[in-house]
């Protein structure tokens, strides 16, 4: 298991509300004050629930190889990984029908800053989706004796692509503004597909490890 391995897992961390918000917010009257301060709500969310999830499995590998980093300790963590995956894969199939969206989502067209922040701090500390993504990340790592650095890489690419929106606004101007309503109604109806795509390869990568 290396770093490259789980860096396609930050497409699933952002399908469905999360990016939906983030063309809500590209798309609202201030929309580089809204989306920066989501961006960093969003940063401090993962920031902290990774770090926990990496200390957490960190203690179980030490824990289940009574402190030594034997193959018994990382083959349970994989198998706790594999199992959140499925979970994932099953919360992910739940979701993929929505009907009207959720209330709060009607706030993201005259957003405070605060707000914002807000709403990117919950979205990726209380949404079990996101929840489940970040252990299984974390899990990975931890239970590899990767480095807590390595969660890095995957913290950015997770906020880049949240930040697309804004880019394109920024970038394309008036273009991006008729665009990102095709596209977040787009995300909204399909991106669970790709999510659950991801997760199989991510899947296939753990079992072969176990294998």
């Amino acid at each position: 298991m290396n770093l490259l391995s789980v860096l396609p897992l930050a497409f699933v961390m952002v399908a469905g509300p999360q990016v939906v918000s983030a063309i809500f917010l590209a798309a609202s009257r201030d929309p580089r004050r809204s989306s920066v301060a989501y961006l960093a709500g969003a940063t401090l969310g993962m920031l902290v629930a990774l770090t926990v999830w990496y200390g957490v499995f960190r203690l179980v590998r030490h824990s289940a190889g009574n402190g030594t980093r034997d193959n018994g300790s990382r083959h349970l963590i994989d198998w706790i990984v594999l199992a959140l995956l499925l979970v994932l894969m099953v919360i992910t199939f739940l979701r993929r029908k929505r009907n009207q969206p959720p209330g709060w989502m009607r706030r993201l067209e005259d957003p405070k800053p605060a707000f914002a922040f807000g709403l990117g701090v919950v979205l990726f500390l209380a949404m079990p989706s996101d929840e489940v993504t970040m252990a299984s990340v974390a899990g990975s790592l931890a239970g590899h004796d990767r480095p807590w650095w390595h969660l890095l890489p995957f913290l950015v690419l997770t906020v880049l692509l949240l930040a697309l929106p804004l880019l394109a606004l920024v970038l394309l101007g008036g273009r991006a503004e008729r665009m990102l309503p095709k596209v977040r109604d787009w995300s909204d109806a399909h991106s669970w597909i790709i999510s659950e795509l991801v997760i199989l390869i991510f899947v296939a990568i753990v079992g072969s490890d176990l294998a």
